[in-house]
């Protein structure tokens, strides 16, 4: 069994982004981490049909450091965080949900269908749109964060995309009941200016999963790994402080 110094911690990024997200995360922490491709996303082979959260966590489980980890999961790789800490509890000892959804409301649910739509009628599109809404262009160094992640959003494979992204529009229904299994500690942080991940979204987990704090980055959009590195990698360090100490 690990000492808490050697329990590493594993971050997993969102739809369309790669293991490359979190390079900031990675060298702000001050212990052993590891960003892993999810399947259909960056040296992993494309998505070639429908799939499922149990599926990309089974895929994910067989390519994690073994033993115990701090798991983060970033949008979509928060709802397979999510899907793991309910089928391997005792392989998480925390939990971070980075600019998750939970629980969506029929409005919510409709706009992230309408985004899946429009990524099935114009790839390239959906993904400039996407970039609207995490940097826009009025907004500091957007220019060039927009720059930097554009390449990563178009090496997708179109369909692999929609497969990834069909998973991510429906997840947080298939996990919405399991929840309250989730026993990590946990935390849910997200910017205060997130419209997809929105602040009450981290307080619906939080009233699912027993032993979560919020935290609301003020100012904040989605790529929270990207553009507030220090408050998040800040907040992390904290969790994983909190839980090692309490053992």
């Amino acid at each position: 069994m690990p000492t808490d110094d050697e329990v590493p911690v594993v971050l997993l990024h969102g739809v369309g982004l790669d293991r490359t997200v979190w390079s900031r995360v990675e060298a702000l922490l001050s212990r052993t981490a590891s960003a892993i491709d999810l399947p259909g996303h960056g040296a992993q082979p494309p998505l070639t049909g429908p799939t499922d959260l149990a599926a990309m966590a089974s895929d994910v489980l067989a390519r994690m450091p073994a033993g115990q980890v701090h798991l983060v999961g970033f949008s979509l790789g928060s709802l397979v965080a999510k899907q793991i800490a309910i089928e391997e509890p005792t392989r998480v000892r925390s939990l971070t949900c980075v600019s998750s959804v939970c629980a969506r409301t029929q409005e919510e649910s409709a706009a992230v269908q309408g985004r899946l739509e429009g990524a099935e009628s114009d790839f390239r599109g959906s993904m400039e749109r996407a970039l609207d809404r995490w940097f826009p262009e009025d907004e500091g160094d957007s220019e060039t964060l927009r720059d930097e992640t554009r390449p990563v959003l178009l090496a997708n494979d179109p369909d692999s995309y929609r497969h990834a992204y069909a998973v991510f529009a429906a997840g947080d229904r298939e996990l919405e009941s399991k929840l309250n299994a989730i026993s990590s500690p946990t935390l849910a942080i997200t910017g205060e200016l997130d419209p997809g991940s929105t602040p009450e979204m981290s307080e619906r987990i939080a009233n699912r999963i027993p032993d979560t704090r919020v935290a609301i980055v003020s100012g904040a959009r989605h790529m929270l790994p990207v553009t507030h590195p220090e408050v998040l990698t800040d907040h992390l360090r904290a969790l994983i402080n909190h839980t090692e100490g309490s053992r």
